[in-house]
């Protein structure tokens, strides 16, 4: 059995692996992950000076620490044994966010789209329309959120109108769901 600490390399994959077997998440080699530990502190003093004092919200320094813990055996984890063979294996606690950390953000990702495709999305051909606003419109809608509305309306109505001249069943059309969380809250300027 391979050993599980920090030090253990990752074994080369190959096609005669078992798929079926678990390999531990190794943030803690990852680029992304020795950037954020060895630049946190010095970039949340930055933050702190040039918003004199206020710094970061604190939902997001408590995204950059569960991050820095997420897969990390010195965080906890769980120690599972095969009743067969007893080999043991240890799995790290995540953190089961989705802002900074890419192996549980990926993952609920997942979820969610199982989810709309297995409960939500109904068993009929769907078509997505992807909007994107021109860069002052988004600054536009940023600073002003309850212009977005109308705006989405607008846009509504005109594939609706689009969809319903394209086919002789205008009763079979769903209407394309407006969103109900839009960027808005997290491009606010600061106030």
């Amino acid at each position: 059995m391979q050993t599980l600490s920090s030090t253990a390399t990752r074994p080369a994959p190959s096609s005669a692996a078992n798929p079926a077997g678990y390999q531990r998440h190794r943030p803690e080699e990852t680029t992304l992950y020795r950037v954020v530990q060895t630049h946190l502190d010095t970039y949340l003093a930055f933050v702190d000076i040039e918003t004199g004092g206020v710094g970061l919200p604190t939902f997001v320094t408590d995204e950059f620490d569960a991050f820095l813990a997420c897969g990390i055996l010195a965080h906890g984890f769980l120690r599972l044994a095969c009743d067969g063979c007893r080999e043991e294996k240890l799995v790290a606690f995540s953190c089961k966010r989705r802002g900074i950390c890419p192996s549980c953000g990926t993952r609920r990702m997942a979820e969610a789209a199982a989810h709309l495709v297995d409960h939500v999305i109904p068993k009929v051909p769907v078509r997505q329309w992807v909007l994107s606003f021109p860069t002052p419109l988004r600054s536009l809608f940023a600073v002003h959120p309850d212009l977005l509305l109308p705006a989405l309306q607008i846009i509504h109505r005109a594939i609706a109108t689009f969809l319903i001249d394209q086919t002789s069943y205008p009763s079979a059309i769903r209407p394309p769901p407006v969103p109900s969380r839009s960027f808005s809250a997290s491009a606010r300027p600061r106030t």
